[in-house]
């Protein structure tokens, strides 16, 4: 039987699974897809905002990789930009394989980063620009991104999209602590990332997570 996500407060290398799971049936069974459409309010296409989600995975597992990860800079890969405006990423998907091509990219780089997770102790720290953070807090914005840039495409799409809410809570905790309780986990994560209002809350026009675990005081 294959790994499910957990159901406890933690976020794990499972959950990773799970998000990225979750996300590639969407985006597979997505029928005659336009993927040069804009991705909702981005200013990528939906090809692109997927290989910048694969990058998005790839470089936490990247960050992680090291004996000794940096705490003060990313690892020094380069990325470029296809195009100006473009994302700048070190993966990209051949475009002559398709829908499939894309997706097996996505789940391979997911992969990449539910296996360093796993592996890595808790008490490993790397940088990022918003809190040096533990494998948790990776496993963490790897699902956000997951789940935000699925939302995205899935616009641009026009194909259905909501993701398990246990799964947007958890993370929501992990990450967002400024985030609302009372609203519903999903739309609260939107919020959160700049992309929907609340009641009484207007839509952010910028927006952070903290990946830094609580107890390190930041």
């Amino acid at each position: 039987m294959p790994e499910t996500h957990t159901t406890s407060d933690s976020v794990t290398a499972a959950d990773v699974e799970y998000a990225v799971r979750l996300a590639a049936t969407a985006l597979r069974g997505a029928e005659s897809p336009d993927w040069d459409a804009r991705a909702g309010s981005l200013e990528w296409s939906c090809w692109e905002t997927v290989e910048h989600l694969a990058d998005d995975l790839f470089a936490y597992a990247a960050q992680l990789g090291p004996e000794s990860p940096p705490l003060d800079a990313h690892v020094p890969i380069v990325w470029e930009r296809k195009r100006p405006g473009g994302p700048a990423n070190v993966i990209f998907a051949d475009r002559t394989t398709g829908t499939a091509g894309l997706v097996q990219v996505l789940e391979a780089c997911g992969a990449l980063l539910a296996a360093i997770v796993r592996t890595k102790p808790p008490a490993v720290r790397s940088h990022h620009v918003f809190g040096a953070a533990d494998p948790e807090g990776f496993a963490a914005m790897g699902i956000v991104e997951t789940l935000v840039h699925t939302h995205d495409v899935a616009e641009g799409l026009g194909i259905a999209w909501t993701p398990d809410a246990a799964l947007c809570a958890r993370v929501l905790n992990r990450l967002f602590p400024h985030a609302p309780a009372d609203a519903d986990p999903w739309t609260a994560l939107l919020w959160a990332t700049g992309r929907a209002e609340l009641p009484g809350r207007a839509r952010l026009t910028s927006w952070r997570w903290y990946g830094a675990p609580a107890a390190d005081g930041e």
